[in-house]
């Protein structure tokens, strides 16, 4: 007995010293994505340029699913048990996480459209509010990924074959205007092409450039261009899940001869005007008439100048194709996106190349996570140079000078220097857009779609079970005569032959809430992806999960006989119940309790701004006394939400508030020290307050969600003990049953 006290307890410890360890992993990973959160709101990053990921979290169940789904780093965390959004400029609208949640918290959606002036104006049907005929497709939309420019420019060609049922009447000249004239041979073009192709219309494509790609034409060499499965028209799915520049365009280019695209490069558009039926198009290579127009341009256009003195000087180029021709040289790469990192980080692993990257912030705040890795990675390595805060001021022959700007002090830099390459965006087109009859106007967009808060989640999945709940009964009660009777009273009924457990349909159930069970627990195998179990959405499979494990209950009630005996078997059948009542307990501690501690967080958020802005309204002196409150708030919050344990939060309901007040106190004094007026350093003072309270309650929130936890253990330990019965029960069910009988000699 004694042995047996000393080895339990060595257990338990051991148990508890290892949750404690995993909660500690946990407190400090949600720390780090609160932090980036904070850093990404400093920089910017926190904003999304196009696309971005709007949660609802009445629904998210903090399984982890999109975060896992998202290719990019960082876009999502898990805080609090749900997901977050911390980089949402890193968005760039694949859409994986909306495909992958299984409660539909996620929906992907333009940053701020009702707001936006820079997004166009269109139908469902790709064409422009108020002209019609005039269709936009890919970029130029305010979707940036390949896969969406493909499927637009295919939907465009399909509607434009759907309205040309009839001919076109002729010209004047005797000639019949084109069905289709496509701007632009980008992937968006270029599949919009091969579907007027195949579908038998009058078209052509032109393109300022040289050759066919589009945006992706001008990417330097060897980028990797990530795709999604995607159908190209008359060629199928693209085999590869990703392919470099050159393989792409490559494969755009043999697709075009093979099925003979009457493409136009070289061309560029210079206006666009509507006729009676249709528009002409005026060209740098002749003059086009078409029924309909597909504007597919994307949204750069021409490229951002610098306008100071020498940059008409040969060495400054606006795009980088291939780094291989500057080894050895002195360059320096202006911008802070994706394209100017990526141009900065090919150029220094060249040989003996020197390179500085000049960008006019502080920090970087829309970089992919790859491209800041590579970038930290070059930095670190001492390849390659960064100058924050920094303006090119004139460029020479020899040399380049800038601005650069340290602790709000401005200097001269003069670096020397070989090519310039300036990567600062593009001018989008969109007057040319405008002057064609496009609007930006915000008011003739359609509203987004309200997504209403859906509570917990468990109305469509009660529903579910409540009919196969009733159904189940009206059986029940149809032979409640059977049901109702004592066993060896059954046994006399000529219905006992096919409704008892080990025949009929009694067995067939029996073995059908088995099977039940088995795709119950596949869900787990598809929300962690393994055993190449990766079929399906989530979203089904998460509807799967709770309607069979109803309905494998009530087969195995009805199976049983509707008596629960003192055996294996009914043993299996309590566990099974346990198992469907923690389940759907969990679920509702797992809705409400994480978004309750994610309230407050965003509710801190809310009071950092507010000190922000009163920082920002403030002179010198006085931003230097909220940035003291700031930093005397955030070691409060650190110490309390992050390092103390729960007994530690749990005396903080007291001693915290003291702590609080004393410190307040000596903040107080500080600023009336330095002449600051009595209301403004309460104001400041009271958004310490606000922030701290906030903090606590998210803090006190996060420890009942740990304490939860243990629900979640109890339901997976409930569901072991069920399956071992279960097996306990076939098995005896086969040796000692009457399913075997007449078998052994």
């Amino acid at each position: 007995m004694t042995w047996t006290l000393l080895v339990a307890l060595a257990l338990a410890l051991a148990v508890a010293a290892l949750a404690a360890l995993a909660r500690g992993a946990e407190l400090r990973r949600m720390e780090r994505g609160v932090r980036a959160r904070e850093k990404a709101v400093e920089t910017g990053a926190r904003e999304a340029q196009l696309s971005e990921p709007v949660i609802d979290l009445s629904r998210c169940l903090g399984c982890g699913a999109c975060i896992e789904a998202c290719p990019e780093s960082n876009v999502l965390e898990l805080v609090h048990g749900q997901a977050v959004v911390v980089n949402g400029a890193r968005c760039v609208g694949h859409s994986a996480c909306e495909r992958e949640c299984p409660t539909g918290a996620i929906t992907v959606t333009i940053a701020k459209l009702s707001e936006r002036r820079d997004v166009p104006a269109i139908e469902p049907s790709l064409e422009a509010v108020g002209a019609r005929g005039l269709f936009l497709a890919g970029e130029v939309t305010a979707h940036a990924l390949i896969k969406t420019a493909i499927e637009h420019g295919a939907q465009v060609a399909r509607e434009v074959a759907a309205r040309c049922a009839s001919p076109a009447p002729a010209l004047p000249s005797g000639d019949a205007p084109l069905d289709l004239c496509i701007v632009g041979a980008g992937p968006a073009g270029l599949a919009c092409a091969l579907e007027a192709k195949k579908r038998g219309l009058r078209f052509a494509v032109i393109d300022q450039a040289s050759e066919v790609g589009g945006t992706v034409a001008k990417y330097p060499r060897r980028k990797l261009v990530i795709t999604q499965p995607v159908e190209l028209p008359l060629y199928g799915a693209l085999k590869e899940a990703s392919y470099t520049k050159e393989e792409l365009i490559a494969l755009w280019q043999s697709i075009a001869r093979q099925h003979e695209l009457p493409i136009r490069t070289g061309c560029t558009l210079e206006s666009l005007q509507r006729y009676d039926d249709g528009f002409v198009l005026a060209t740098s290579g002749g003059e086009l008439r078409a029924r309909h127009v597909c504007m597919a341009v994307g949204r750069r256009g021409a490229p951002n100048k610098l306008g100071v003195a020498g940059e008409e000087l040969e060495k400054v180029s606006y795009g980088l194709l291939d780094a291989h021709s500057y080894a050895g040289r002195r360059v320096l790469v202006v911008g802070g996106g994706d394209s100017a990192v990526e141009a900065a980080v090919a150029l220094a692993e060249q040989p003996g190349a020197e390179v500085t990257l000049s960008y006019r912030r502080g920090a970087f705040f829309r970089l992919r996570g790859r491209n800041e890795q590579r970038l930290a990675e070059a930095v670190g390595a001492g390849q390659l140079q960064v100058l924050f805060e920094s303006d090119v001021r004139a460029i020479a022959p020899d040399k380049v000078e800038l601005e650069v700007r340290n602790a709000g002090r401005a200097e001269r830099v003069e670096l020397a220097n070989d090519d310039v390459f300036v990567l600062a965006g593009g001018a989008p087109p969109f007057p040319l857009l405008e002057r064609a009859g496009v609007s930006f106007d915000p008011a003739l967009r359609a509203p987004r779609p309200s997504a209403p808060e859906q509570g917990a989640g468990l109305a469509s999945a009660l529903a579910v079970g409540a009919a196969l709940t009733f159904a189940t009964l009206a059986w029940v009660l149809l032979h409640f005569d059977y049901y109702s009777a004592a066993p060896d009273v059954r046994a006399l009924d000529e219905r006992h032959a096919w409704l008892r457990p080990g025949r009929g349909m009694g067995l067939a159930l029996g073995i059908g809430a088995t099977a039940l069970i088995g795709v119950n627990l596949l869900y787990l195998a598809r929300r962690a992806q393994r055993w190449g179990v990766t079929f399906g959405s989530l979203k089904t499979w998460m509807t799967s999960h709770v309607a069979t494990g109803v309905l494998a209950l009530l087969c195995a009630l009805v199976h049983a006989g509707m008596t629960s005996r003192d055996s294996v078997g009914g043993h299996s059948l309590w566990a099974l119940a346990a198992l469907l009542v923690t389940g759907a307990i969990g679920r509702y501690f797992y809705a409400w309790v994480p978004r309750a501690a994610n309230g407050r967080e965003l509710e801190l958020d809310e009071v950092r701004a507010e000190l922000a802005q009163l920082s920002a309204q403030w002179g010198a002196e006085q931003r230097g006394f909220v940035e003291r409150v700031r930093v005397e708030l955030a070691e409060l919050v650190s110490a309390r939400q992050w390092r103390s344990s729960f007994a530690g939060r749990v005396a903080a309901l007291l001693a915290g508030q003291r702590d609080l007040q004393r410190r307040l106190a000596k903040l107080a004094l500080e600023g009336r020290a330095q002449g600051l007026s009595a209301q403004r350093v309460d104001a400041t003072l009271e958004l310490a307050r606000r922030a701290h309270k906030s903090a606590l309650a998210a803090a006190h929130f996060e420890d009942l969600r740990a304490l939860l936890g243990t629900w979640r253990y109890l339901h997976r330990w409930v569901a072991v003990l069920m399956l071992v019965l279960l097996v306990a029960h076939i098995a005896y069910a086969l040796i000692y049953g009457d399913l075997l009988a007449g078998v052994a000699p």
